[in-house]
C-alpha cells in the first residue's frame, strides 16, 4: 500500500477530510500526526519509505528526492513551491502540486491587518497598556494614501479591493500582468522603482529571486518614500532584513510589518527584533479553519489522483 509523508504540522489542522480522502484510498500517512514540523535532519530518513510527500515550508532538493526511490508525487501545503526544486522533480518524472488560491483570502486579509495595525500602532499600544502605560499614539489615516502592489496576482487584486474601500490610491508593479488588466482592478501600473518612490506603503506579494538576491536590496528600500510602511507576507527572501532594520533605526521608513523572514523561527540575534515601529508575526497569514480545510483537500486530492495513475489537477510547472 502507498504511504503518504505529511511534513508540516498544520496538515488538516481544521478539518478531517483531508486525512479521510488519503485513507480512503489507501495512502494513509507514513508518520503520526504530530504537532511539530519533520525536523530537516530526520526528512531524508523518513522520506525513503514515502510514495507521496506533502510538505509546508521544507526544502525539497534534489538529495530528498534521490533519498526517496518510491516517491511518485510531491505537494506543497499552500501555494508557492519556491521552496521544491520544480526542476529536480521534473526531471525524476515526479509531479509537484500545491493548492492554487486556497489562502489567498487569508492572506490578503492578514496583509491588511498588518498595514493597519503598523500604521496605527495598535501593538505596541497594547503593550504598552498591558504594561501599565497609557499611552496615545498618532499614526496617519489609509484615506487618501498610496498603497504599491508588489505582485498583483490573486492576493494581491484582493488587497487592493480592501484598500480602494479605505479609500487609498493603488500603484500595482507585475511584469506577468497585463496594464488593463491592473487598471480593471483599480491601479496604476507602476515600474518597481518609481512605485517605490511613490508608495506611502509597499506591501509584497510575489516569489522571491531563485539566486536568492533580495528584490529590496539596500538601494532600494532606501529609495523608498521617507516616512514609508513596508508589509511582507509573502517571503523572507524577498527584503534585506539587515538593511530594513537599519533604515527602520534611521527613521528613513516609518514602519515595518512582516510575517515572513529569510530564517524561521526568527533567530534570536535578528536585528529586526531591535528595530524600533516593528510588526513581527509566525509566517501565519494563511492560518485561517477556511484555508487550511481548502488547501488541504486539494492537495490530498491530487496526491491521491497520482498514485492511481491520473494527471493532477493542479500541478506546478
Amino acid at each position: 500500500m502507498p504511504t503518504t509523508l505529511i511534513t508540516t504540522p498544520t496538515f488538516a489542522r481544521h478539518s478531517v477530510r483531508p486525512w479521510q480522502i488519503l485513507e480512503d484510498a489507501g495512502a494513509g500517512p507514513l508518520r503520526p500526526r504530530e504537532d511539530v514540523a519533520l525536523p530537516t535532519a530526520d526528512l531524508l530518513e523518513f522520506v525513503a519509505e514515502a510514495d507521496a510527500l506533502i510538505v509546508g515550508m521544507d526544502p525539497i532538493t534534489a538529495e530528498v528526492m534521490d533519498a526517496a526511490p518510491r516517491l511518485k508525487v510531491i505537494a506543497k501545503h499552500g501555494v508557492g513551491v519556491d521552496t521544491i526544486d520544480v526542476a529536480a522533480a521534473h526531471a525524476r518524472a515526479i509531479p509537484v502540486v500545491c493548492a492554487p488560491g486556497s489562502n489567498s483570502r487569508a492572506v490578503a486579509e492578514y496583509t491588511f491587518g498588518l498595514l493597519l495595525s503598523a500604521t496605527r500602532s495598535l501593538t505596541a499600544s497594547h503593550t504598552a497598556v498591558a504594561a501599565g502605560g497609557w499611552p496615545k499614539l498618532f499614526g496617519p489615516e489609509l484615506h487618501g494614501k498610496t498603497l504599491g502592489i508588489v505582485g498583483f496576482g490573486r492576493i494581491g487584486r484582493l488587497l487592493a479591493g480592501y484598500a480602494r474601500a479605505f479609500g487609498m490610491e493603488l500603484l500595482a508593479h507585475d511584469p506577468y500582468v497585463a496594464e488593463p488588466d491592473v487598471r480593471a482592478h483599480g491601479a496604476e501600473p507602476a515600474a518597481l522603482d518609481d512605485l517605490l518612490a511613490r508608495a506611502d506603503a509597499v506591501s509584497l506579494h510575489t516569489p522571491p529571486d531563485p539566486s536568492g538576491t533580495p528584490l529590496l536590496d539596500r538601494a532600494r528600500l532606501a529609495a523608498m518614500k521617507p516616512g514609508a510602511i513596508l508589509v511582507n507576507a509573502a517571503r523572507g527572501g524577498l527584503v534585506d532584513e539587515g538593511a530594513l532594520a537599519d533604515l527602520l533605526g534611521s527613521g528613513h521608513l516609518g514602519a515595518a510589518a512582516l510575517d515572513a523572514f529569510s530564517t524561521e523561527p526568527l533567530p534570536a540575534e535578528h536585528p529586526l527584533r531591535e528595530a524600533p515601529r516593528t510588526l513581527l508575526t509566525s509566517h501565519m497569514a494563511a492560518c485561517t479553519p477556511e484555508a487550511n480545510q481548502a488547501m488541504g483537500a486539494m492537495v490530498a486530492e491530487d496526491v491521491v489522483r497520482v498514485l492511481a495513475g491520473k494527471e493532477p489537477h493542479h500541478q506546478a510547472r
